[in-house]
């Protein structure tokens, strides 16, 4: 009988979608489990800021998704544009006669490592800026690239749009094909002026924290010798190297060098589809909040229970996460309250953890 019962639990789309909830959370608190991490995964030299670029550009090829713009007084940037491009052709259009259903004007960025070189390639993002209804399928005209709407163009972008979680709609919301991506659609054509090895540098913490600080400094210390390091707070650790050292081998070992860094407990969870991660074992102090209407109840004496009445939710006080997330989940509880709930624990002093909603 009990195995008969365990596969039909299986089989029920809530059971289903409360062991994913559960697999999810899991996965946060296995690679705590793991412990240490490479210095380079958590620290940049000093002066390695990415550099950011920007461009104006056309996605051809819409499918009568594009911005609904005609030629004339009406005709505006996207028509103007294209006029532009068939005069580079050597071909002469006039505007009044264009109509645009094909042709998205659109905004191209993307972020380049200062160490990458000429001809080297990059990932570029794409969003509409106009009225088109959607990107899908189009392909983007090449663009330059600049860091200064100023400055000469310093890379260009083309290529075929990607537009993620394919489909038009999904459980929770609909799936916005305005904007896209092209992997690897931008080429850099100038080299772009990068950070030098000097004997003094600094090690910057991408998450600042002194107990991290600390620990990449005495692992340091003891893999190059005492007083290479030395922690100036807790975003910065500076790093002095002796003459005699060769600069780029000596920094190459110091970023394989392996530490156990300090975790923040934080609590990450998608205002899109409801999922819940949860770094870390944290639980929830007593504490009632009621949001629309879903009540939840935390309490030293209350018992679990979801179904005395729609909506409502009761649980013992310092329970874990991922039994909230899951009693939230079983109730069908749409994931922008899910996200107004824990932030609201958080406010109440609930619940410890940072709660970061996306």
């Amino acid at each position: 009988m009990s195995v008969r019962l365990s596969i039909r639990l299986v089989a029920s789309p809530v059971v289903r979608l409360t062991l994913l909830t559960a697999c999810l959370l899991l996965i946060p608190a296995l690679a705590h489990a793991q412990g240490d991490v490479k210095i380079r995964d958590i620290t940049s030299p000093e002066g390695a800021i990415p550099v950011r670029l920007v461009g104006y550009g056309l996605v051809v090829g819409l499918d009568g998704t594009g911005d609904r713009a005609i030629g004339g007084q009406s005709g505006g940037q996207t028509v103007q544009s294209v006029v532009n491009i068939l005069r580079r052709f050597n071909v002469e259009v006039p505007a009044e006669l264009l109509r645009m259903r094909n042709v998205a004007a659109v905004l191209v960025t993307a972020e380049v490592s200062p160490f990458l070189r000429s001809s080297g390639r990059f990932e570029v993002h794409v969003s509409s800026m106009g009225d088109a209804r959607s990107l899908k399928g189009g392909v983007l005209y090449m663009t330059p690239l600049v860091d200064n709407p100023s400055g000469p163009p310093l890379a260009t972008a083309q290529g075929p749009l990607l537009i993620s979680e394919g489909g038009s709609t999904t459980r929770y919301a609909t799936v916005i094909e305005t904007s896209a991506r092209i992997p690897t659609g931008g080429v850099l054509e100038a080299d772009l002026p990068r950070p030098t090895i000097a004997a003094t540098s600094r090690l910057l913490l991408r998450e600042p924290d002194l107990g991290t600080a600390t620990r990449i400094a005495t692992a340091i210390n003891g893999a190059m010798g005492e007083k290479t390091a030395v922690v100036e707070d807790e975003g910065s650790v500076q790093v002095t190297l002796a003459d005699s050292v060769v600069k780029a081998t000596a920094y190459t070992k110091i970023r394989e060098l392996s530490i156990k860094p300090e975790y923040a407990p934080r609590l990450v969870i998608d205002g899109k589809d409801g999922t819940v991660v949860a770094g870390g074992d944290m639980v929830i102090g007593a504490a009632t909040v009621s949001h629309g209407a879903i009540t939840l109840v935390l309490g030293a004496d209350v018992a679990a229970d979801t179904s005395a009445i729609p909506g409502s939710v009761r649980l013992p006080a310092n329970i874990s996460v991922q039994r909230v997330a899951a009693a939230l989940h079983a109730v069908r509880t749409p994931p922008s309250e899910i996200a107004a709930i824990f932030a609201s624990l958080r406010e109440v002093g609930a619940l410890t953890a940072q709660v970061i909603v996306r």
